[in-house]
């Protein structure tokens, strides 16, 4: 019975009796989900121009990351060793795209899913190899002072980390509704052999959605890096992405954003007002549970596209 209570009347009590300490959980949890926010990014380009789910994005975060500190360890200014990573991670591109994506046109996708496996080991060895295995502080000037609002607390990097983010997710909607490039993208995913039949240059449309999503991986690398150091378990927050897109939807770039948010801000909320009834660490797999308890009701997502086939 006092388990029982622990769980269902404990916690509603404490966050009636403290509603400014649960606005500050729930503001943390919001700023953490816009982190994993910016690595599902990547999952959906990928998945909305090829329909693959790319195993290698989490790793994309990590070398791109890896290559952002280590250009500045090697001396170079901020703003020259970001032009440099950026020119990386787009010359990557052009390197998957000629080496690996253009021999598997209209291949199966599990076969393209693969081939994202070979890519995310063959990154994160060429990463260690290049610049060692050490854990690396990045430090970009980004703001660490914090706010009151009340007796709120907020972090200034938070607050930065959810801006660069909203401002990714505006850019790359209107990309991909508005620009003729952005059909192109959106033609290729629902059918590569149309796509190229109507003229519609593949590898060029590869090049573009893989040079984009190594962009948006180094933003993603930086903002985790600035954070908890640039170190290879880095490429480990593609696994907390899932969830994500899970529930936002693997073709919904608000989606990827709104699933984030619900992602981060239940999981702090969980840990901080459930945790003691569970002994603690519900922050691991919470995510992983409501994920899973979401697919037996909408599993194409909140904002994904209900496939219907007809037989």
């Amino acid at each position: 019975m006092e388990f029982l209570y622990s769980i269902f009347v404990t916690p509603f009590v404490e966050m009636w009796t403290a509603p400014e300490f649960l606005a500050e959980v729930v503001l943390g949890g919001l700023m953490s989900g816009i982190m994993y926010s910016l690595v599902a990014l990547g999952f959906v380009l990928i998945f909305k121009a090829s329909g693959v789910f790319n195993f290698a994005q989490g790793v994309m975060v990590l070398f791109a990351a890896l290559n952002f500190v280590g250009l500045i360890d090697a001396g170079l200014p901020i703003v020259v060793a970001l032009i440099a990573t950026i020119l990386i991670m787009v010359a990557l591109a052009f390197a998957i795209e000629r080496v690996v994506l253009r021999n598997l046109v209209n291949q199966e996708h599990i076969i393209l899913f693969m081939a994202t496996i070979g890519i995310a080991y063959f990154l994160e060895g060429l990463g260690e190899m290049i610049w060692g295995g050490d854990v690396r502080p990045l430090n970009i000037g980004l703001p660490d002072d914090v706010w009151f609002v009340g007796d709120i607390l907020i972090q200034q990097s938070e607050v930065f980390a959810a801006a660069v983010a909203g401002s990714l997710v505006i850019a790359l909607s209107l990309f991909f509704q508005y620009t003729r490039t952005g059909r192109a993208l959106r033609a290729v995913a629902d059918d590569h052999q149309a796509a190229l039949s109507v003229g519609i240059p593949l590898n060029h449309i590869w090049i573009v959605v893989w040079a984009v999503a190594g962009l948006v991986a180094l933003v993603a690398g930086i903002m985790w890096g600035s954070k908890f150091w640039v170190q290879f378990s880095l490429s480990t927050i593609a696994l907390k992405a899932l969830p994500v897109l899970i529930l936002g939807g693997f073709t919904s770039i608000p989606g990827a954003i709104i699933g984030g948010l619900i992602i981060g801000a239940g999981e702090k909320v969980a840990e901080v007002f459930w945790g003691a009834a569970y002994g603690g660490a519900i922050e691991e797999w919470f995510a992983y549970v409501l994920a899973l308890i979401f697919l037996f009701f909408r599993p194409q997502g909140l904002f994904g596209e209900k496939i219907i086939e007809r037989v």
